[in-house]
């Protein structure tokens, strides 16, 4: 089946879901691949299966080749005891999941694999060439590029919200929410990545250590009844990823170049893992 027959299957059975970026309607139907609002608004799902909600294009921080290693890591490995405290914090019953923020979409695609209970599952993210490429995963998920700030979403029609490492808006992701909905959100703890930080940044830089407090506080602050669970643990790097794991993070794109190179050359045995899982209740 082509991506865009895919994608307007989806579509069709879960329409519910989606609401129209000009005039925040509910879609009325859809007519071939295009969805239409009460307004007659139209919004075409493009060859590559998903939907393009920005009316303007956008510069992010994560080009092609930085998404193309973040993928290789993410596939490897790296993230799966993340995915693993994800799926431990969310209910076990079916979902409609929404995954903020999603990128190349690889930890939600092994979150949704994982739960095997046949979820509705979107992912967004504002990068048009994250999203590309989280299409071309086997997965059930359906990816779309959005604004974390204007959702195109209608109200209340998720049962939970993920977050890996992605900027929140939690009026829209309340708005979103179902009653008793659950949102779940990953945050780097002060030992994530420590040994890439002590190898690029030095001692009494800014990026050596890390400090989530005004994070998790901020969470809290929202959802009083939060929970935490800590999730800590050593990936063992395989030799060719070494390359691939100083550029799939921020880390590396902050450091002087004269660091950057010095790393390339220093290949690390293992990488400590260290996150904060916090759910909303």
């Amino acid at each position: 089946m082509k991506k865009i027959e895919k994608g307007t299957q989806f579509v069709t059975r879960n329409l519910a879901l989606f609401r129209c970026n000009v005039d925040h309607l509910p879609y009325d139907y859809v007519e071939g691949t295009s969805l239409v609002c009460a307004a007659g608004h139209r919004l075409d799902i493009n060859k590559k299966g998903s939907l393009v909600f920005l009316n303007h294009a956008v510069n992010t921080e994560y080009d092609d080749a930085m998404l193309v290693s973040r993928r290789k890591v993410l596939t490897a490995g790296l993230f799966d005891g993340i995915v693993a405290g994800m799926q431990r914090a969310l209910p076990t019953e079916k979902l409609r999941i929404l995954d903020v923020g999603t990128g190349e979409g690889t930890p939600f695609a092994k979150l949704l694999a994982a739960r095997a209970t046949q979820d509705i599952g979107v992912g967004f993210d504002i990068s048009k060439a994250g999203v590309n490429l989280a299409t071309q995963l086997d997965t059930s998920a359906f990816f779309a590029v959005a604004d974390l700030a204007q959702l195109p979403f209608n109200d209340a029609v998720f049962d939970a919200v993920v977050e890996f490492f992605s900027p929140s808006a939690y009026e829209e992701f309340n708005r979103v929410l179902a009653p008793n909905g659950t949102i779940v959100k990953i945050v780097p703890a002060s030992g994530y990545l420590h040994e890439l930080r002590e190898l690029l940044y030095p001692v009494g830089s800014p990026n050596h250590t890390y400090d989530n407090s005004r994070v998790v506080e901020l969470f809290k602050q929202h959802y009083p009844a939060t929970t935490v669970e800590q999730v800590t643990y050593e990936w063992t790097i395989p030799s060719d990823l070494w390359a691939d794991l100083l550029h799939m993070t921020p880390l590396h794109w902050g450091a002087r170049p004269e660091a950057q190179t010095a790393a390339e050359t220093q290949p690390l045995p293992k990488v400590t893992v260290d996150v904060m899982v916090l759910k909303s209740k």
